[in-house]
């Protein structure tokens, strides 16, 4: 009898914190699934928006006594938010599947390139999901009691495990808990700065001549260069604001249909939100000539100057809530990097560059290998720096810059390569180029400013990323030249006729199913050469002992077919026709033979939920299955090579049912008598 694991305790536990199994049988599905734009806005878009808690003060403060000057600094940083925001438009019209900067710079520049563009934003979303949670922490610790200080380093780590587990359940799921958080930040930020801005706008003359006067002191003090270079330096200094803006780009594959419209929707969402607050802060620091106060971040001096005249304690409490739903939407900024993180990572297993169990799906149908990967990096980043906000924001924000850069690089090249056939090429080519040159800029000046105060550690763990996915490429690219050397066996593909059975090369079924006879079930991944292979070796070592054939496969379903149902489809319809052909093959040869396949995600649950209906069915049954061998096993092949039979051979030994090992030496190429045997 089959083991039970839906209802096991195990089984129970899984259920209550992650949920239920999602049916892929269901056409439905993939609706059900899917993000409308305003959803897509909450989960993808928290990360831009929460950069309005720290980017504008961060460039208002850079202004030092010359704060006048934040009237450029606000209308530069509102434009460039505009400008990125429609060349990342322009990138989701181009790359309707997803994949953002990985993609972009794989297809228009390079593989290799397009590698190190993935590295980059891997890295910074495992730093958004740290950064995010740890300056969440920071901010709700700051209200509570300083003897409760000690915890805020625990309260950031639980805060990363809740999300894991949220983003384990799937994605609409963990951003349905957050919905409320972020719409208490938009609504509480509406109130304030339309208000503030509101009760100075009969002021408006008065303002302008001050402000004025204050750029023309400025000039007079600084010169006409030193006030350029200090709007330069104060508006990369404020670089945070624009991550994030990438996210929708990638995270495509998960909006709704069609998806080039949700996605540009829900960055037109996201460019008009993130534009209007940050330039609505910046403006309101200047008109409420906000002072920085020990203890006190910018936002709540303000906040504070606002509703000084409102009367009590209804200003206290709006303040409270205001800044309360600040530090919550830093927890749902980290959203994005589960989200999207994730995303990248399966795309970038689907190309090798990383190990493809990065590519699988859970019963839940989200990458969740690629969801604790990024958990875990998170929880690693939170202990090695303390939660250190200060520290983490020096790692932050130079890796997403370098993929900004390398994605308006390639599009620039498209739009100049396809000049003669593209009618709009020259509005694409002024635009990303004009992102290429804004992106370049803050890069380097984020580099200049960063470098010497630990962005170097940023780097080098980036490259040293980008040399694991170098290595894990050449392998796989390896590995699959020496299994090509297996596809002989595909042309040349012949069983030798059963004994007391003539050849029937038109393929008609010469022997009837005799249930009590040999039967050898072979698990297979296609026809191919492997399959053949151990097809092979079963006819060399087992001549004459096996009646039956039954061939079985799993079309595991990952990141790349799960993309429409259109796209199952044809997995299952290259299935059929696949084991099909191993059915005429021994058919031919006058053998029984039949075939099974299922698609799902979890290979080892769906043969072990078939195999005791085949064992009762066949009483005398033998299960085989293929294992790559390597001249060497190392660390690394064991990482990026599955090792299912090992897996399954011992559930069926607790099934107690015969499962033999068949191994296939990869460095010898095919073993000799197998041409003889298939």
């Amino acid at each position: 009898m089959a083991i039970d694991r839906k209802t096991s305790f195990q089984g129970k536990i899984k259920k209550f914190v992650i949920g239920k199994d999602l049916d892929l049988g269901d056409r439905r599905i993939f609706h059900s699934l899917s993000l409308i734009a305003f959803f897509a806005w909450v989960g993808l878009g928290a990360d831009g928006l929460s950069s309005s808690c720290y980017g504008p003060s961060e460039a208002f403060q850079a202004l030092g006594a010359h704060p006048h000057l934040a009237v450029f600094v606000a209308l530069a940083t509102g434009l460039t938010i505009c400008i990125i925001s429609a060349s990342y438009s322009q990138i989701i019209e181009h790359f309707p599947t997803g994949g953002g900067g990985y993609i972009v710079a794989t297809k228009l520049l390079s593989p290799a390139i397009g590698m190190v563009s993935g590295c980059a934003l891997l890295i910074d979303y495992a730093l958004t999901i740290t950064l995010s949670v740890a300056s969440g922490a920071d901010a709700i610790f700051s209200f509570l009691p300083e003897t409760w200080a000690a915890h805020r380093l625990d309260f950031a780590l639980a805060g990363v495990v809740v999300l894991l587990v949220l983003n384990l359940r799937g994605v609409k799921e963990s951003v349905m808990v957050l919905v409320p958080i972020f719409m208490v930040f938009v609504i509480t930020h509406a109130i304030v700065l339309g208000y503030g801005l509101g009760v100075h706008a009969v002021e408006i003359p008065a303002h302008v001549a001050r402000i004025s006067e204050g750029i023309a002191v400025s000039r007079s003090q600084l010169g006409f260069w030193g006030v350029i270079m200090l709007i330069m330096h104060s508006y990369s200094m404020g670089a945070g604001t624009y991550t994030g803006i990438e996210a929708v780009s990638n995270g495509l594959p998960i909006l709704r249909e069609p998806k080039v419209r949700t996605g540009k929707r829900t960055m037109l969402y996201m460019a008009v939100s993130l534009a209007v607050t940050v330039m609505g802060l910046m403006f309101a620091y200047l008109l409420f000539n906000v002072q920085e106060q020990p203890g006190k971040t910018l936002n709540a001096v303000l906040f504070d100057a606002i509703t000084t005249s409102w009367p009590e304690p209804w200003n206290y409490s709006f303040v409270l809530v205001t800044l309360v739903s600040e530090a919550a939407l830093l927890f749902v900024a980290a959203q994005t990097g589960f989200l999207d993180g994730p995303r990248v990572l399966s795309n970038m297993a689907l190309d090798r560059w990383f190990p493809t169990r990065f590519a699988m799906l859970s019963d839940r149908l989200v990458t969740k290998n690629g969801i604790l990967l990024m958990g875990a990096s998170a929880l690693f980043l939170m202990i090695a720096t303390k939660g250190s906000v200060d520290l983490l924001i020096v790692l932050y924000s130079i890796n997403v810059f370098i993929t900004f850069v390398l994605s308006q690089l390639g599009m620039v090249k498209h739009w100049w390569r396809d000049r003669r056939v593209s009618p709009g090429w020259i509005k694409g080519l002024c635009l990303n180029g004009l992102g290429l040159a804004l992106c370049s800029f803050i890069l380097a000046m984020v580099v200049i400013v960063k470098f010497g105060e630990g962005g170097w550690v940023t780097m080098l763990v980036t490259s040293a990323f980008a040399a694991f996915a170098w290595f894990t490429k050449r392998h796989y690219n390896q590995t699959w030249e020496q299994l090509k050397q297996l596809d002989v066996l595909v042309e040349a593909a012949r069983i030798a006729p059963r004994a007391g059975k003539k050849e029937c090369p038109g393929g008609a079924i010469l022997a009837e199913c005799d249930a009590n006879a040999r039967t050898a079930v072979l698990l297979v991944n296609g026809y191919n050469g492997l399959g053949l292979h151990t097809l092979g070796t079963i006819m060399r070592y087992f001549e004459g002992d096996f009646d039956n054939f039954i061939f079985i496969q799993v079309g595991q379903v990952d990141a790349g077919t799960f993309k429409t149902a259109e796209e199952l489809d044809e997995l299952k319809r290259k299935m059929e026709a696949g084991l099909n052909r191993y059915v005429q093959l021994l058919e031919q040869s006058g053998y029984y033979a039949e075939a099974h396949w299922v698609v799902g995600t979890d290979v080892n649950k769906e043969i072990l939920d078939l195999a005791p209906v085949l064992a009762e069915r066949f009483p005398r049954v033998v299960f085989f299955g293929g294992q790559l061998v390597f001249e060497q096993d190392t660390f690394f092949t064991r990482l990026l090579h599955n090792y299912t039979v090992f897996t399954l051979q011992r559930e069926f030994y607790r099934l107690a049912i015969p499962f033999m090992i068949l191994p296939v030496r990869l460095a010898t190429g095919v073993p000799e008598g197998n041409k003889e045997a298939a």
